[in-house]
């Protein structure tokens, strides 16, 4: 049954292709090369050369036309025409016409929502979710920036000896020559 599935080199339009005669040179031998080793390409082969001599004995059977067959159906379609001068003919093949449009979108609608929706609605998904995460991470830097900052705003205030200033100036003071410090060591690799 492993014989039957589809390969990933397998190419159906090259099919028809063949059977319509219009493969030639390198492309018809790589083609039949194919058919050898592929047995769903020859599946669909058979399958469409059966279809193709149902339809040749179908229509070898003759459908005898009447004579003036072209002079009889213009002057039907003519004739069909004609009703269609009058406002209510017109009024009702509009509403036919837009009942059959109707029908036809609301049928293509499920293919439409399979083949374009879903992926809207999944890069949607996605795009909320990193909003969501984006978010979230924002949010928890901030709190977390608030709850160290009012402990360290608490043990400066209220430390009896002061020593919660000292420490804050030598924080500041580290802080601000950090770009410095970062700078040179920058320098020092490149020069080596």
């Amino acid at each position: 049954m492993k014989e039957l599935e589809p390969k990933m080199d397998c190419q159906p339009d090259q099919i028809a292709t063949y059977l319509d005669n219009e493969l030639s040179g390198a492309a018809l031998e790589d083609f039949e090369a194919h058919m050898k080793t592929c047995g769903s390409c020859r599946a669909e082969l058979r399958m469409q050369q059966q279809l193709l001599c149902t339809l040749d004995a179908a229509f070898r059977s003759g459908v005898e036309l009447p004579t003036e067959f072209t002079r009889i159906v213009k002057a039907r379609a003519e004739s069909d025409v004609r009703g269609m001068r009058e406002k209510t003919e017109r009024r009702r093949a509009l509403q036919v016409t837009a009942l059959l449009a109707a029908a036809s979108f609301a049928l293509l609608g499920t293919a439409w929502q399979g083949s374009i929706l879903k992926p809207v609605q999944s890069i949607a998904r996605v795009a909320r979710s990193l909003f969501d995460l984006a978010w979230q991470t924002i949010y928890d830097a901030a709190t977390g920036i608030t709850v160290i900052l009012r402990l360290s705003s608490q043990a400066i205030i209220f430390n009896p000896h002061r020593i919660g200033l000292l420490f804050l100036f030598a924080f500041l003071i580290a802080v601000s020559l950090l770009p410095l410090l970062i700078a040179k060591y920058h320098r020092a690799q490149t020069i080596e």
